[in-house]
């Protein structure tokens, strides 16, 4: 089946097992907090054994583990066993063991094993090369958000609207912090491998070679994608496809291997290329013998064809969604343009790669996984209202669709003058997911984005900035009566606008969480990342997906900045749930603007977007230096997703050389 021995691949099963486990308890233990010991508990009953534990993702019930054990061809007979050292409280102690166990039958592996890794490395090298940015690109997505940032600043006049830093008594005001939890600022850097391992396991990890490490990664992955669960009735797993929760294992077993992550994500494009390439073989196959009618109630009974692909064109529905790399190189008679602007891998050294990996199980479960995927989400434009949001419509953004991404980010803005803000503030940030921007209620957030604007400006508010009023109520949360009344008579003029855009934006996230359960992204770990209001609809998304029984399935990672959501007034530990890697909570201290628009009601119970939230598993990242108001997100949100450095397994925020 693999380049792997049978003892290599039970040694690869049992670190999966561990990273699983860990990946669940660092949802709220971060790696890199200073309480990073995970030994010492169990995450729900305390029982003993893992098989009565159902919370756990290691459990027969989350589907998660065992169809792993099945198609790496582990004995039955071990399963059990592998479980419960896995969820064992010295969990972590055996990550060394299993490392040793796979490094020595390294001998033992014939010449053609050996061939087969070396053409597997290869490609996952070219491939990483090539999905890195150039230079000369970087620099041109520099200049472009450079010239938005501007036009951002003419408009928002954001030097006369900055806030004193001092209140009416000219004491300093102090940035609101919570004793129980622990909040970064960017420029703090937490460490990186050394913290996770010793010295002996530094050494271990260095007896596996390069080829034998991305062997292990693509054995595991295509083992992810198979899903073989037929045999486990009892599994309550609500999707197939990519599980975020097996991203997020295999992200902390990238870790552990010290290898960039980009190199995973090499192994993720050409998994899926194999798995397609062996797809497309298989339906020539088939259709030899059909007729034209046949094939056309065929694709269309399974989904392949739908509105949303015939919206992506005739090349989705060949290609379910995944132009890849291996289609153009291997199968170029299907999609015979596409072979001038995808990388190519040569064709020997593809046909090394599927021959190293891949059942037909496999390849048709990630087939079926993407479904209409790419043309499944821009095809989602809202044909009706619904719920009373009037406008729901992804748009995307860069460079990597069709190119046989198996993650997906989606960007949602929430404080916007124009059209082109729920798209621009994301252009530029450097990642390999296939992006797009959710375009939402643009009438009603240019309208409370104007309508916050034009009083921040007007010669009433600059008195009151001057004076220090904003600062003052936003440090002591004052209670309603308490507020100047130029502030209260600002916050009913707002108030109508922005009463609206919150209820839309409640909407919109229950809408979001809809599109992502339908599977509309193809069945692959989501990231959601949004600013203001935008923030607010992705934590309603998480709240929805809770509250309807959906474990971490989905949604791998989720950075919310400048949040309009209490701290107190909603349930952050089961948004948390639902995100299987890390949590962002990135705020401003000096935000008043989010306190004025939504008033003293709210703003009594804390409020994410300004201060920490003390909720285990979510880093809070303090940028009150770097903010100077709500319209900074605008240009600033690219900045800072780029220095929370989220391809990172643990929180790392590097130094800002300066202000932008």
């Amino acid at each position: 089946m693999t380049s792997l021995t049978p003892t290599q691949r039970y040694a690869s099963a049992g670190l999966f097992s561990l990273a699983l486990n860990l990946a669940q308890i660092h949802q709220t233990r971060p790696l890199g907090f200073v309480c990073d010991d995970e030994g010492d508990q169990r995450l729900s009953n305390g029982s003993d054994s893992v098989a009565d534990d159902p919370d756990l993702w290691l459990h027969q019930s989350a589907g998660l583990l065992r169809p792993v054990f099945r198609f790496m061809g582990i004995d039955q007979a071990a399963w059990q066993g592998l479980e419960e050292t896995a969820g064992s409280a010295t969990a972590k102690n055996h990550v060394g063991p299993f490392l040793r166990l796979l490094a020595e039958d390294n001998d033992t592996s014939s010449a053609e094993m050996m061939e087969q890794e070396t053409a597997l490395a290869k490609a996952v090298e070219a491939m990483a090369s090539d999905m890195e940015s150039s230079p000369s690109a970087s620099k041109s997505k520099q200049d472009k958000h450079r010239v938005y940032e501007n036009e951002c600043r003419k408009k928002c006049s954001t030097t006369k609207m900055q806030a004193s830093t001092e209140d009416v008594d000219g004491v300093p005001i102090r940035p609101m912090t919570n004793d129980d939890c622990k909040t970064y600022q960017i420029g703090e850097a937490t460490s990186g491998f050394d913290r996770q391992f010793d010295n002996e396991l530094v050494e271990e990890v260095a007896l596996l070679s390069y080829h034998k490490k991305v062997a292990v990664l693509y054995e595991l992955l295509s083992a992810c994608l198979a899903d073989l669960r037929e045999e486990d009735r009892k599994c309550n797993r609500k999707i197939k496809g990519y599980d975020a929760r097996h991203r997020a294992a295999l992200r902390l077993l990238t870790t552990w291997f010290d290898l960039k992550w980009i190199q995973m994500e090499a192994i993720e494009t050409i998994v899926a290329s194999s798995a397609m390439a062996l797809k497309k073989e298989q339906e020539a196959k088939e259709e030899e013998s059909q007729t034209p009618k046949s094939k056309w109630d065929k694709w269309k009974r399974g989904g392949i064809i739908g509105a949303a692909a015939i919206t992506g064109g005739t090349l989705m529905a060949i290609t379910g969604g995944l132009a890849a790399p291996a289609i153009a190189a291997g199968f170029g008679a299907l999609a015979p343009t596409l072979g001038t602007i995808i990388p190519v891998i040569g064709a020997s050294g593809f046909a090394a790669v599927a021959s190293a990996a891949g059942t037909v199980a496999g390849s048709v479960a990630v087939a079926a996984s993407f479904g209409a995927a790419g043309a499944g989400l821009t095809g989602t434009k809202m044909a009706r209202r619904i719920g009373g949001v009037d406008e729901f419509e992804f748009k995307t953004i860069g460079e990597n669709h069709n190119q046989g991404r198996l993650a997906v980010g989606i960007s949602v803005s929430g404080f916007v003058f124009e059209e082109d803000d729920f798209i621009r503030p994301w252009e530029g940030i450097d990642d390999n997911l296939e992006r797009y921007a959710l375009q939402w209620e643009s009438k009603n957030l240019i309208a409370v984005s104007t309508a916050i604007q034009d009083w921040l400006t007007s010669r009433l508010a600059m008195e009151l900035m001057r004076q220090g009023a904003m600062m003052t109520v936003l440090s002591s949360l004052l209670a309603a009566l308490a507020w100047p009344a130029t502030l209260l008579a600002a916050t009913d003029f707002i108030d109508s606008k922005w009463t609206i855009a919150v209820n839309r934006s409640d909407k919109a996230g229950q809408l979001l969480a809809e599109v992502l359960v339908k599977g509309l992204q193809g069945n692959r770990p989501v990231t959601l990342i949004g600013n203001s209001l935008g923030a607010r609809v992705i934590f309603k998304c998480l709240q929805h997906l809770a509250e309807t029984g959906h474990n971490a399935e989905i949604v791998e990672r989720v950075v919310l900045l400048g949040a309009p959501i209490s701290i107190s007034g909603e349930n952050w530990d089961a948004a948390r749930k639902v995100v299987s890697g890390r949590f962002v909570n990135v705020y401003s201290s000096n935000d008043w603007t989010l306190g004025l628009a939504f008033r003293a009601s709210l703003l009594s119970q804390g409020l994410a977007g300004i201060q920490p939230v003390s909720v285990n598993g979510i880093e809070n990242v303090d940028v009150t230096e770097l903010v100077e108001g709500h319209s900074s997100y605008l240009w600033l949100s690219q900045h800072i997703v780029e220095k929370l450095e989220l391809d990172t397994y643990y929180p790392v925020f590097i130094d800002m050389a300066a202000k932008p």
